[in-house]
């Protein structure tokens, strides 16, 4: 499997992961999906205004958030002529998720991996609107973040 990720950093932050650990986290939770082909994928961190803006426009929801995903629309017949999965755009407040981190006692780029995680699972088309599929997305996160030696981000206090 090859993943390719492009990070695009409009974010005032000097926290954000390095693409290694991002391409780490990402590649760990296609293999615990099974999925074996090539994708590509895009990383935007924004900051608060961007991530308000977005979510308003797409979610219909004030304020700004930690992760967005938007998943890519590609039909199999273009899929299969570029030779790849494009999954499509997670987009992330890197100064929501420092808060985050530090109001929860959790390390920050344990929080990093978790919000990725997240982010991925939903361009898979995952979801958690009902408490099944949030139990299920739970379950996978905590398990993909297990095998990168990160702890139980439900686990807070």
């Amino acid at each position: 499997m090859t993943a390719t990720i492009d990070i695009d950093n409009q974010s005032t932050s000097s926290h954000c992961p390095e693409i290694d650990s991002c391409a780490r986290w990402i590649e760990q939770s296609l293999k615990t999906l099974g999925r074996n082909s090539a994708y590509d994928l895009c990383l935007r961190f924004v900051d608060a205004e961007e991530s308000a803006a977005l979510n308003l426009q797409y979610r219909n929801k004030q304020g700004a958030t930690n992760v967005l995903s938007f998943p890519s629309e590609a039909a199999d017949d273009i899929i299969e002529q570029i030779g790849y999965y494009p999954l499509g755009d997670i987009v992330i407040c890197p100064n929501i998720v420092e808060t985050e981190a530090r109001e929860q006692g959790k390390q920050l780029m344990d929080h990093w991996a978790h919000l990725v995680i997240h982010g991925l699972l939903h361009l898979c088309g995952l979801d958690h609107q009902e408490e099944a599929q949030a139990e299920a997305m739970e379950n996978l996160e905590i398990e993909i973040l297990k095998t990168l030696g990160i702890a139980n981000p439900y686990l807070i206090g």
